[in-house]
């Protein structure tokens, strides 16, 4: 009668450079699954990503150059 967590993650680039991460947390019973919960999140450019999975860190780092960084921080302060 053994209880497992597996965290899964899936993430997704936006067309403004946003890196959006979902989190499944998978309970498993005697290596049966029996629940499943998810949880979504963005990480916008420039910001730190310290805490992020690995993956999430290495795709920031390739993806926000300091031009895509300018660039979206021009579109918050368009949009406000």
């Amino acid at each position: 009668m053994a209880f497992t967590e597996h965290t899964e993650y899936k993430k997704e680039i936006l067309p403004n450079q946003v890196i959006q991460v979902r989190r499944a947390d998978v309970i498993k019973k005697d290596g049966v699954e029996v629940g499943r919960t998810y949880h979504r999140h963005v990480v916008v450019p420039g910001q730190d990503v310290s805490d992020q999975p690995a993956e999430v860190q290495a795709i920031a780092a390739a993806l926000w150059t300091e031009e895509v960084i300018a660039a979206y921080e021009s579109s918050v302060a368009e949009g406000e």
